[in-house]
């Protein structure tokens, strides 16, 4: 169905020749913004003012508390357990207390539905950070769980509770722009459709997040940064350092030659460099232009596309998001590659949450287009 028009979003667009355009804002415009503050006008179409933002946080921070019972179940898990499957373990033992199939089964009417489907929001939106960093410290054997600071919003939280040293604040910046970056992308990527799905046969958000992030941890769609820092680490191996714009060339034909793609670059939609991307290379240049795997990143780009540009089955030479933020994560310490999906979970969970709001305030129906067998497919070929 690529390309194919068959859903409302009114959260999120994404122009081929602009990138992302949250509520009618370029993306890099809005980058400063807190991740409240994203959330907030993805489901309004408006960013709020201080009063409301600060209004927001403290709901937030009421909310923010997991139950030991939530723990408990994560602890007990074999000790492979990958750490998306923790986290949507977490998010569905936490279902027994939505307030949206508590509503349903007392017999809310239709025109209610949207109520609890915030409330329910708002909950999952204050615990998945916690959550998140949780599975990170258990699975990792970091130490104990660093509870949630009322009064730090969502991204200096989850790095506060992730436990990584940030001694001058750069990675709790890192984590708002990873947050607002990696929030929505329209309605039709794998994610937030399934969500969507999910979520039109009134399951509730429990559900139809942790359906959504099930099909966030499949390769084609959440691995796509580590596949790339590999890439680039790989890279640096071949040639003992940081690499020459002669061997990442070199390094370039090779891959292609080999019938493989270089990770990173290209996008189904858009046909110029993804504004993530920049966001994320202005951030490096701003605060690590020295580390190594950056300086690589950033050569790269100056090298690949001209190098694509050659294929012209190429349609789009330039880098998406996930071309660099994997560059990032690695020099402030998170260099547990398999943990980075659930990073992008925390974020994308704001786009499909205020997805599924909307969707029930304005009555969407069930999700249930029909079907083609073989033969009938065959025959209008």
């Amino acid at each position: 169905l690529r390309g194919v028009y068959g859903l409302l979003c009114d959260t999120s667009v994404v122009e081929p020749d602009k990138g992302l355009i949250i509520r009618g804002h370029p993306l890099l415009e809005i980058k400063d913004k807190w991740p409240e503050e994203i959330f907030f006008c993805l489901l309004t179409g408006e960013f709020p003012d201080e009063e409301a933002k600060k209004s927001l946080q403290q709901d937030l921070d009421k909310r923010s508390y997991v139950p030991e019972y939530v723990w408990d179940v994560l602890e007990s898990m074999p000790d492979d357990s990958h750490p998306m499957a923790m986290l949507n373990t977490g998010i569905l033992v936490l279902e027994r207390e939505s307030v949206f199939r508590k509503m349903y089964s007392e017999g809310m009417t239709k025109e209610q539905y949207w109520i609890p489907a915030l409330e329910d929001a708002l909950q999952i939106l204050a615990k998945i950070p916690s959550i998140a960093a949780g599975v990170y410290r258990l699975h990792y054997n970091k130490g104990d769980i660093i509870p949630w600071t009322p009064g730090l919003d969502l991204g200096a939280n989850y790095a506060n509770m992730l436990g990584v040293p940030d001694p001058t604040g750069e990675f709790a910046e890192l984590m708002r722009l990873y947050l607002t970056f990696h929030s929505d992308h329209e309605g039709g990527n794998v994610s937030a459709y399934t969500c969507y799905t999910v979520a039109s046969a009134l399951s509730d958000p429990y559900y139809a997040v942790s359906a959504g992030l099930n099909g966030l941890a499949g390769p084609l769609h959440g691995l796509a940064n580590q596949e790339c820092l590999n890439w680039i680490l790989e890279l640096m191996d071949e040639f003992g350092g940081v690499p020459t714009k002669k061997q990442i060339e070199k390094y370039t034909r090779d891959t292609l030659a080999a019938g493989k793609v270089v990770p990173g670059y290209g996008h189904a939609v858009l046909r110029t460099t993804d504004p993530r991307y920049t966001g994320f290379l202005e951030f490096g240049k701003k605060h690590i232009p020295e580390d190594p795997v950056f300086k690589t990143v950033a050569t790269v780009f100056e090298v690949v596309p001209n190098v694509l540009k050659e294929f012209p089955k190429i349609k789009n030479p330039w880098p998406n998001v996930d071309a660099g933020s994997g560059s990032l994560l690695f020099h402030y310490g998170l260099r547990e590659f398999e943990y980075y999906t659930v990073l992008f979970s925390v974020s994308r969970a704001m786009g499909m949450l205020a997805q599924l709001v909307l969707h029930r305030g304005i009555g969407t129906a069930i999700n249930r287009p029909k079907s083609l067998d073989f033969n009938r497919l065959s025959s209008l070929v």
